[in-house]
């Protein structure tokens, strides 16, 4: 009898805030659970809003990723069924804010994620999309550690690129050091608007630049997107026919055909 296949692990991650990096968690999750994968969203941002977003209320979150890095829980009594079949989540909390200060001299301080994750139970999902802060702190770099890839959201605007060095660069490091397999799986234009000059110019830059990582799928901006946490549902759920929702289910469906080609070379 085969063993389980390991699911793929991917850091979503961008060290600039508001560039749509929850909102991608959500809705690429919801849409690759739409297509029949299993999925778990690792919540390691400290405002939460992934596990907000997908109906899990700061009251209702007992044993969290906060607990999971500080070795106080296992992963199986983290995860949180969502509303969306197929879909489950790890929330997060206000308390990982201090992870910095309270993990900062663990001697294996960015391998916590990683090895919290080494459990059978995660061999009940395809795929694991890990929520990183607005920040190159160590939540992020426990997740670079602990993922296979990185997809990376990028806003279409002004400066939009400039924030890649860091990243590039603590991605370098992080293969160097500890995760020598990480890879990049794209780069994807989120809150897009090809009516705007500025949009079809970092669109542009970013693929001159960047080349074959920026992914083919752009986000736009869209009314229901923006609308769908408040009634904490992905926008396939709040309304499967808005241009949202057809992005990311086009964003999934890239993101499988990107995998399936490299495992086909492999």
């Amino acid at each position: 009898m085969s063993e389980p296949s390991a699911p793929r692990i991917i850091a979503i991650t961008n060290q600039k805030g508001g560039v749509g990096k929850t909102t991608t968690a959500i809705n690429l999750g919801a849409a690759l659970a739409h297509l029949g994968e299993r999925v778990l969203i690792v919540d390691l941002d400290p405002q939460g809003n992934a596990s907000t977003g997908l109906g899990i209320s700061a009251r209702d979150r007992d044993n969290t990723t906060y607990e999971l890095l500080h070795e106080e829980a296992p992963l199986s009594s983290v995860i949180r069924k969502t509303g969306v079949e197929r879909l489950d989540i790890a929330p997060g909390t206000t308390d990982l804010s201090s992870t910095d200060v309270e993990l900062g001299q663990h001697e294996n301080r960015i391998f916590l994620l990683k090895d919290a994750l080494r459990t059978d139970g995660l061999a009940a999902y395809d795929y694991v999309l890990i929520d990183c802060p607005p920040s190159l702190s160590l939540l992020t770099v426990n997740a670079l550690v602990a993922s296979d890839a990185v997809l990376v959201p990028l806003q279409a605007e002004f400066f939009a690129l400039e924030g890649l060095s860091q990243l590039m660069l603590t991605l370098r490091d992080v293969r160097e050091t500890a995760n020598p397999g990480l890879r990049i799986e794209g780069v994807v234009l989120t809150m897009n608007d090809q009516r705007n000059n500025l949009s079809q110019q970092v669109e542009e830059d970013a693929r001159g630049t960047l080349g074959e990582l920026v992914l083919n799928t752009r986000i736009p901006r869209n009314v229901r997107l923006s609308e769908a946490p408040s009634y904490a549902l992905p926008v396939l759920a709040y309304d499967p026919s808005s241009k949202g929702s057809q992005a990311y289910i086009d964003l999934a469906e890239e993101v499988l055909a990107r995998h399936a080609k490299r495992k086909e070379s492999a």
